[in-house]
């Protein structure tokens, strides 16, 4: 499948093959292609179509993504925890967010290709949605959740460990630091001889009891990056990792 077909132009048949190779590339067979199609559909798409497996209104797969994210937690918990069980709480704890985190799903998705998948709407087409790191992390979560649904937990665990275990190798191997972003971020100011980084509220969204917040960060009073979470810490923690992949580029400019 190509990235810039509309999927509106697929026929039932057409997408049938489409998932079929998907399958391959995961290495799970749907007993119900409607979850598989469901972990692939945006909001944006599920607003304008409907689906090609039932005929009725797409449904879309944040749902699946919010039980996807706390099946990862889970079973990355526990592969790290049966590792190596002496570990502290806080270690296991920076590892897992660092192999849960946006930037290594994202990744994971790109590893597969799932974005050339995606079900996007005519607005977040064009806007590059295949590419967006948010997208593609929600995504891999979404998978995660229907083959759960599917085929329940085992099936999800291997799916899960065959795709994370060269990161899980470099763990053991001791070649990735876990550090948060916000330290890394500030050892690398401070290496270059910077103050540390400025973390501003720059807007508070949404009503009191789901209330998010906008943080931007500022070097020496210059704009880096900015992010939105659930709460301050959240928002911080993922501008400073956004800030990281920007800093080259940001202390040359």
């Amino acid at each position: 499948m190509s990235p810039d077909d509309p999927p509106s132009g697929f026929t039932a048949e057409q997408r049938t093959m489409d998932y079929q190779e998907l399958e391959a590339r995961l290495g799970y067979s749907f007993t119900n292609p409607q979850l598989l199609e469901r972990a692939l559909t945006h909001a944006s798409f599920a607003n304008e179509h409907k689906s090609t497996v039932t005929g009725e209104a797409s449904e879309d797969y944040e749902a699946l993504e919010f039980l996807g994210d706390a099946i990862l937690s889970f079973l990355i918990s526990d592969c790290l925890f049966k590792a190596d069980p002496s570990q502290t709480e806080g270690e296991l704890s920076k590892i897992r967010s660092f192999l849960v985190s946006a930037n290594q799903l994202a990744s994971l998705s790109r590893e597969l290709d799932l974005g050339a998948f995606l079900r996007l709407g005519h607005g977040e087409e064009k806007t590059g949605g295949r590419q967006k790191k948010a997208l593609l992390a929600d995504l891999f979560e979404s998978i995660i959740a229907a083959i759960f649904l599917d085929g329940g937990l085992e099936p999800t665990r291997r799916f899960v460990l065959s795709r994370f275990h060269s990161r899980l190798e470099n763990i053991r191997e001791e070649q990735l630091d876990f550090k948060d972003p916000k330290s890394l971020l500030q050892e690398k100011l401070f290496a270059r001889g910077l103050s540390e980084p400025d973390y501003r509220v720059i807007d508070e969204l949404g009503p009191d009891h789901e209330k998010e917040f906008v943080v931007a960060i500022y070097i020496q009073d210059k704009f880096l990056a900015r992010a939105r979470g659930g709460s301050k810490k959240e928002a911080q923690l993922t501008a400073a990792g956004q800030a990281l992949e920007m800093l080259d580029e940001f202390l040359n400019s």
